[in-house]
């Protein structure tokens, strides 16, 4: 990464996608909200239309995963957790997860899929 990822909790419960997108672009999430015209969940769609237009590249195709170790160096996550799908980042070895916090393992989920970010 060409600058160190500063956590930014998600505002509301359905803003995890604008928060992950904050960390990648280091642009505020309320500014990332007023670009995507979006404050509710994001799509896929959006999230690699956003990082595109800011000169980020996320993979094509989700790969699903289920260890720490199987994850590229940076990467967004889609996991399902207890209450919803969720949006989440994954950078140098940290987890920083809009909702639960910067952590060192996923957070609860039964399923994970990721795409690979290049900057």
């Amino acid at each position: 990464m060409p600058r160190k990822i500063i956590y930014v909790h998600e505002p509301t419960d359905l803003q995890c996608g604008q928060a992950v997108l904050s960390m990648l672009t280091g642009i505020p999430v309320k500014e990332v909200s007023e670009e995507l015209n979006n404050e509710r969940e994001t799509t896929l769609k959006e999230m690699k239309s956003f990082l595109s237009a800011h000169g980020v590249t996320m993979s094509d195709g989700r790969i699903e995963v289920k260890e720490k170790s199987g994850l590229p160096r940076v990467c967004v996550l889609s996991l399902e957790t207890p209450r919803c799908w969720h949006w989440s980042l994954y950078a140098d070895g940290v987890f920083y997860d809009p909702e639960h916090g910067v952590m060192t393992d996923f957070p609860v989920s039964k399923r994970k899929y990721y795409w690979e970010i290049k900057i």
